[in-house]
């Protein structure tokens, strides 16, 4: 069994992301291990990038911090590895694919295997379009995860026959970033997923609060905070993983 699959065996996983070198790398893996320790169950690893389309200003304005601050790919590779010495937990890189293609599909792929990563959510690559990727991440036994927006509509069925890992289903239209309120029929899609996949599903975008954690978590296997995560991390900077980890075991004891 996959680390991704035991993630999701003891109950509704809570998925933190970070972005990786905001402010600095050093915080960044003691927000990550701040973030285990107070019950994440899986950790979504931004690599920055300047044009990060799916993002909100949060996250975007967090991927230029990084990048100002000199983070490059290889160094979030030496994080991973670090990161490994002190935990289990599954861990996925949230990128883009201009990222992994300027960087060598194969060589990035080869990689992420090498030093433990679990798991690449692309989220500008069409499904169509997934065989740039998808052969490699199978050859190296990384789960290339699936996002099933509201707009997925009658693809939603073929995405989810075709999914590893988990499935990423996106709360609401737009960016990511944080919502007062989810209005998107979630039950609907997800009645779809699980008519056609036994892999588990995960809810994201505009999850901010224990109460939209407890109410997305009765609906899906699992649930994707970011931006709430990011915003602890611009406040209080290189102090924010204590802060990081309060949160997490909120939003975490909210679920259960």
């Amino acid at each position: 069994m996959s680390r991704i699959s035991k993630a999701f065996k003891s109950g509704k996983a809570f998925i933190a992301f970070i972005t990786c070198g905001d402010p600095d790398l050093e915080t960044t893996y003691q927000a990550v291990l701040e973030a285990i320790d107070n019950g994440a169950d899986l950790i979504e690893l931004g690599i920055p990038f300047s044009d990060p389309t799916a993002e909100g200003p949060v996250i975007q304005a967090a991927s230029l911090r990084a990048l100002k601050a000199g983070v490059t790919t290889d160094k979030i590779f030496d994080l991973v590895v670090r990161l490994r010495q002190k935990t289990d937990v599954p861990l996925v890189f949230m990128t883009y694919a201009n990222k992994v293609f300027s960087y060598g599909a194969q060589c990035f792929i080869e990689t992420c295997k090498r030093i433990g990563i679990d798991g690449l959510i692309l989220p500008d690559l069409p499904f169509e379009e997934k065989e740039e990727f998808l052969p490699l991440c199978q050859k190296y036994h990384i789960d290339l995860i699936s996002l099933i927006a509201p707009t997925s509509a009658n693809r939603i069925a073929m995405i989810a026959k075709e999914a590893s890992g988990f499935i990423y289903i996106v709360s609401s239209l737009g960016v990511t970033g944080i919502r007062n309120e989810i209005k998107t029929d979630l039950k609907a899609i997800i009645d779809v997923v699980r008519q056609n996949t036994q892999i588990p599903c995960a809810i994201g975008f505009g999850i901010s609060t224990p109460q939209q954690a407890c109410d997305m978590s009765k609906l899906a296997d699992g649930v994707i905070v970011g931006s709430a995560i990011v915003k602890i991390l611009e406040q209080y900077g290189k102090d924010a993983p204590v802060h990081v980890g309060s949160y997490v075991k909120q939003m975490k004891l909210a679920m259960l």
